[in-house]
């Protein structure tokens, strides 16, 4: 224990010692030096005239365990028509007389052996063909599953192929281990406890959080402060290294699996350390209560080498294989292929409140997207004249809101998490990685002259989870008691909303609605349909139901922050109001 705790605090020391540089996101940021185009972008799929058929498969959970075996497994068949060359999209012969409704003849089947065969429409999404685990030997290492499509209707058959990772792993001989859902992209764990259980959906909501002087007291576990956690409703706990005290640590996650929270576990400054990533996940893998490993911080941002983040992931799922990798990016556009490619969960921390997000308040420079460091990386401002998206303690002048004003639009968020979910659909991977979101819990510092208020903090918090979040991570904790009233409040609010995130019809049905400065996404899975709308303005906003496409008939409130009206022709959300409603259909 000792040896691993030597080698874990200077493996930290080491990294924090020699992480700074004069660039960020690949950008110049401080005025000696000069704009230098920093590369890295995204490159868009050319756009074809003729239709592709981008054909995949994925098993439905990962990974199916031992003790799986006797109850249905499944793959999912995608099967979009796209004119985009996206990941696997191949040219597709559709003749003139094809429609929408044309079907697919597909063959799943593993080292030769068919494991089953449907007919599936063409343009499916996440459609389910079951198979049997029966005879497939658990082993640590993944299977080649391999799916083909035959299309025929317009004449000579064409034919698509595509492979996969089928996981099939011994049932953990401790500890735990955590699954995907990959029709959603939730998570699956049994109770925190480690007193058994079935698995069941997580959505994962809690803090980065401080460990010495808030997990931790005087040198002891801080119980009160772990407790009021659980009490206020989060299910996970992400501490913050440097942890110099792993025993200390290991009592922290003791009391954490006491009252049932979930452990993120951080390896930011030590990720890139071979040695060190191998001592920790052997120490901490079998814990009841791990839920995911958590590996580069903002990577893109210090430009850490672009192959960092996947030699990580592959030394984790060698070592263990039973939890979820995940990792943080600040940049908006910078080699996010690379570093996404090493996690199974990709965050955004988009931070544009009380803060000018055109020109940097700590460098004394612009802000472009060859330039400057503003906190919030090719952020952008509220659109010219927007008054109502002005928040009442900006020091704007008063009069017409200029362009470029510096006040960053909560639509920066929209932006960030629709970009990687489309990005993730662009290479392949939207089955197989989520995206989560990381709200701004702090200010008064650095960039942030302030920070958001509780309300405020709700609005960037359902954004996220409005284009496809399915995790909410503030930064950090200790936070603003206003702040952590109102997560809280939020997080007890969840097992009435998440049901409906977690549902595969209803996560297909997802629509996306902005009425003037509200925002509103629904899930519909068939009798009610869940409604989370937020209003970005800082005035009153109406909405009506008949233009997100209800009637109003029967909608409760299951969520409210600041003030909320509901009427049968429309509901009101006050200044940067936030609501969840379920409503019978």
């Amino acid at each position: 224990m000792l040896t691993l705790l030597l080698t874990v605090f200077w493996a930290q020391l080491f990294a924090i010692v020699f992480a700074s540089d004069s660039t960020w996101c690949g950008k110049n940021y401080k005025s000696s030096l000069p704009p230098v185009p920093p590369g890295g972008n995204f490159l868009l799929p050319p756009q074809s005239q003729d239709p592709f058929l981008a054909f995949q498969c994925t098993p439905a959970i990962r990974p199916y365990l031992e003790e799986d075996v006797s109850t249905p497994a499944s793959v999912l068949i995608d099967s979009p028509i796209t004119y985009y060359e996206i990941a696997n999209a191949k040219p597709v012969n559709m003749g003139c007389c094809s429609s929408w409704h044309d079907e697919l003849d597909v063959t799943v089947s593993l080292d030769g052996k068919t494991l089953a065969t449907a007919v599936v429409p063409l343009n499916a999404t996440a459609y389910e063909i079951p198979f049997s685990l029966e005879g497939i030997e658990p082993k640590m290492t993944p299977y080649n599953l391999s799916c083909e499509a035959i299309y025929g209707s317009t004449g000579e058959p064409q034919t698509f192929s595509a492979t996969t990772l089928l996981h099939v792993l011994p049932n953990p001989s401790s500890g735990s281990a955590t699954k995907m859902d990959l029709r959603t992209g939730a998570l699956l764990a049994k109770p925190a406890t480690g007193t058994g259980g079935d698995y069941e959906p997580v959505f994962p909501i809690g803090f980065y959080t401080q460990f010495d002087g808030y997990l931790t007291a005087n040198s002891s576990v801080n119980v009160s402060a772990i407790e009021e956690l659980k009490d206020q409703g989060f299910t996970i706990i992400h501490p913050v290294p440097t942890f110099s005290n792993m025993t200390l640590f290991e009592q922290v996650a003791d009391k954490m699996q006491e009252v049932g929270l979930y452990l993120m576990y951080d390896m930011r400054w030590t990720y890139m350390n071979s040695t060190s990533v191998t001592e920790q996940v052997n120490m901490l893998k079998d814990r009841p209560n791990l839920l995911l490993w958590y590996t580069g911080d903002e990577p893109d941002g210090t430009s850490d080498p672009l192959n960092a983040t996947q030699i990580a992931y592959d030394l984790i799922y060698s070592l263990d294989g039973y939890h979820p990798v995940s990792l943080v990016l600040n940049c908006q556009d910078y080699y996010w292929a690379d570093y996404t490619a090493g996690t199974d969960i990709v965050m955004q921390d988009v931070y544009m409140i009380g803060n000018n997000v055109t020109f940097s308040n700590q460098w004394g420079t612009v802000c472009t997207p060859d330039y400057g460091d503003c906190g919030c990386d090719n952020c952008v401002s509220i659109p010219a004249g927007d008054t109502a998206a002005v928040p009442p303690n900006s020091t704007l002048p008063p009069g017409t809101v200029p362009a470029d004003s510096g006040i960053g639009t909560y639509f920066n968020i929209v932006d960030r998490v629709s970009s990687f979910t489309n990005r993730l659909e662009v290479m392949g991977w939207q089955r197989t990685k989520a995206v989560w979101t990381v709200p701004q819990a702090f200010g008064g510092a650095e960039y942030w002259l302030r920070p958001p208020t509780g309300e405020e903090w709700v609005v960037q918090s359902i954004l996220g989870i409005n284009y496809g979040a399915l995790g909410v991570v503030p930064w950090s904790d200790p936070s603003p008691s206003d702040i952590k009233a109102s997560a809280s409040a939020f997080a007890q609010s969840l097992p009435k909303i998440t049901p409906f995130l977690f549902n595969p019809q209803a996560s297909l049905s997802r629509s996306n609605y902005v009425m003037g400065g509200v925002d509103v996404a629904t899930w519909s899975t068939g009798t009610q349909t869940l409604v989370l709308a937020t209003n970005t303005y800082y005035v009153d906003q109406s909405v009506s139901w008949h233009d997100v496409g209800l009637t109003g008939s029967g909608a409760t409130v299951v969520f409210q922050s600041g003030s909320v009206e509901i009427a049968s022709e429309f509901f009101t959300l006050g200044s940067v109001g936030s609501a969840a409603f379920v409503v019978l259909v």
